[in-house]
């Protein structure tokens, strides 16, 4: 047998260039290795190099570049973060050194002998050609599935995921990219311009609105049922400037919303013209004509239900379908990021509609006054386990009097959301506490000492008013005041170190022999916590890249992606972090959609023999991607 000599960091050891003779069967016994042909696997083995490592002897350094995949044939490995944090200790024929090949080909983590070991390298070119030729190694390796719909969150926050596809399903209103559904072609006029020249250049071009723009600001929107109703039915004069008709400061939606935002907001404010604005411009417009061809899926058939209650109950019966909606979407395929937002929807509509029924009891509000959501509400991402979280920015001319209004509407709500499924918030987060229902003057106070004293209460309040998001009042009562915020947040390196060590007090599952860790007692002994344990670690992560960016979305998966846009995560680590996020927030969907069509009430405890060994493998390996992230980010690095 022919041996040759390889450098190691810790002494040398030979390094056999031969397969042993039975490496064709031992690697048909590994999967993705055994979906191929016998001559494509003879070809495999042909490529392959056999090494020995003695114990404690480095397999490979973190940075450094890779030159193969490794698998194990004999021994134990230890894989430990940048940090010398143990993650795993891999074993006979588990492979490992694939995220960094795919990253760019440097080592994402170290990889050490715990034992004396024989391994296998296959080459990156091989693996790499494996990846790109066959379905199997493509799915086993990149983690990856070709979602129904695209779509971003909240704002226009930047590109899709590294494993994101344009590929819809037919005719899906709901997941469809309102930048798809949009007339891309504006026809504008001046504010002077008459009404009977408006109707005209309306029907010389074939169009049912026209934007008013003096040049450089958009001044308003005027629609031919704007001209029928207000004008000609009216017999007011033909000659009067469209201005004096518009529709003023048009309520606008970003090109990254979906289609049911615009069919939504249609319905809620009993409109047909949705203007479309990307940086406070023009780019498109989205009519009831342009929505006509699609199908209105069971999210909008609610919201319409949930905006002609008149009653508690009637809105109870449109949230009581709430569980078969996220069984329905998740089963056609949807991204979770689709469904959340769907969920999300409702529960908006149900809150505003609640509060439009107490205002109608109450008579009209005595200030201004913003009712916000916090919590998965807030960031849009509820599921079929939601509680409420909630708070009132009221306006500093409130009088001690005006306070009695607030503090009624707020139990109206609450109690109405408790009855339709949205439960009360186990902490007291909800404006029904007057510590959350106080002026725009507290709100700033609150936030300062939260910021400038940053103890362990007011890391916990921090991190769940950091995912405040407007749902009905006066949106200016706290966009000031976020920017405000973001900027004093961002540039106090001590608030951002404690709200860094408090967001790793969420640790993923996991154990060190290639498993996932569970619950030891309780209820749900034996289960993971995917809410707690999966999803609010990278939830926290989010967070914090969006302190150190002055990123305003509140939606974790646009955080990330805003955060990869800025800079202050690597393009490499959020596609990581994006990959495991979704990965563990669909199991997580999947979970509580099998409950529901079992008829259980869906929770986020899932026992990992739920999953196949292929599906635990690659939820582990998300697990890993995410504490790697973290201990990135203790160590004053936003991401690899």
């Amino acid at each position: 047998m022919v041996f040759h000599q390889l450098y190691y960091r810790l002494g040398t050891l030979p390094s056999l260039t031969k397969a042993p003779p039975n490496l064709f069967e031992f690697l048909s016994a590994i999967h993705p290795y055994d979906t191929l042909s016998e001559s494509q696997l003879e070809a495999v083995a042909a490529r392959v190099e056999t090494q020995r490592f003695a114990k404690g002897q480095p397999i490979y350094l973190f940075g450094e570049t890779l030159k193969g995949l490794y698998i194990i044939v004999a021994g134990h490995v230890d894989i430990t973060l940048e940090t010398g944090e143990l993650v795993s200790i891999l074993k006979e024929k588990n492979s490992f050194g694939e995220r960094g090949l795919l990253r760019g080909g440097k080592a994402a983590t170290t990889a050490i002998a715990a034992t004396n070991c024989t391994l296998l390298r296959l080459p990156k070119t091989a693996i790499e050609e494996l990846i790109d030729k066959e379905d199997s190694f493509q799915k086993f390796f990149t983690r990856s599935r070709k979602p129904q719909a695209e779509i971003k969150t909240e704002a226009n926050s930047g590109p899709p995921s590294s494993n994101s596809s344009k590929a819809q399903a037919p005719n899906s209103l709901a997941t469809r990219a309102v930048e798809d559904l949009m007339t891309p072609t504006l026809i504008e006029c001046t504010p002077t311009t008459t009404i009977t020249e408006a109707a005209k250049l309306m029907r010389d071009k074939g169009v049912s609105s026209l934007i008013i723009s003096d040049g450089t600001t958009l001044n308003g929107i005027i629609t031919l049922n704007d001209i029928s109703k207000k004008v000609v039915a009216e017999g007011h004069d033909l000659t009067a400037p469209v201005s004096a008709y518009m529709t003023s400061n048009p309520i606008t939606l970003p090109p990254g919303a979906i289609g049911s935002d615009v069919l939504h907001l249609m319905i809620e404010k009993s409109i047909s013209h949705v203007p479309i604005a990307a940086n406070e411009e023009i780019i498109g417009i989205v009519t009831k004509t342009d929505l006509a061809r699609y199908q209105m899926v069971n999210s909008a058939a609610l919201v319409s239900q949930i905006c002609k209650s008149n009653t508690v109950a009637s809105l109870k019966d449109a949230t009581n379908q709430i569980p078969q909606l996220l069984a329905t979407l998740t089963g056609s395929g949807n991204r979770h990021d689709v469904v959340t937002r769907l969920v999300t929807d409702i529960a908006d509509a149900v809150t505003r509609r609640l509060i439009k029924m107490a205002e109608d009891q109450l008579g009209p509000p005595p200030v201004p006054y913003l009712w916000l959501a916090c919590g998965s509400q807030g960031r849009q991402e509820q599921t079929g386990v939601s509680d409420q979280d909630n708070c009132l920015i009221l306006d500093d001319s409130i009088t001690e009097d005006d306070k009695i209004y607030f503090e009624k509407l707020a139990h109206i709500v609450a109690d109405g959301l408790n009855e339709c499924g949205f439960v009360y918030c186990p902490g007291d987060m909800m404006a029904t506490n007057d510590r959350w229902r106080q002026p725009q003057s507290v709100w700033r106070s609150y936030f300062e000492k939260w910021i400038s004293s940053p103890v362990k209460e007011a890391q916990m309040l921090a991190s769940v008013m950091f995912d405040l998001r407007a749902i009905s009042g006066t949106a200016s009562l706290y966009q000031d005041l976020q920017t405000e915020t973001l900027k004093k947040a961002s540039s106090n390196s001590i608030f951002i170190a404690h709200m860094v060590s408090n967001s790793i007090t969420h640790t993923p599952p996991l154990s060190l022999i290639r498993g996932i860790a569970t619950l030891k007692s309780g209820e749900h002994k034996h289960h993971i916590d995917l809410k707690l344990n999966g999803v609010i670690p990278i939830v926290d992560l989010g967070r914090i890249y969006a302190l150190q960016g002055q990123i305003k979305p509140v939606n974790t998966r646009a955080r990330l992606l805003a955060a990869q846009q800025a800079g202050t995560i690597s393009t490499s680590g959020a596609h990581d972090l994006l990959d495991a996020y979704d990965l563990i927030a669909e199991t997580r969907l999947q979970h509580q959609a099998r409950q529901i069509k079992q008829g259980i009430k869906p929770n986020n405890f899932m026992r990992p023999t739920e999953l196949s060994s292929f599906e635990r493998s690659h939820l582990r390996d998300a697990f890993v991607v995410v504490r790697t992230m973290q201990a990135a980010i203790t160590q004053g690095r936003g991401g690899l």
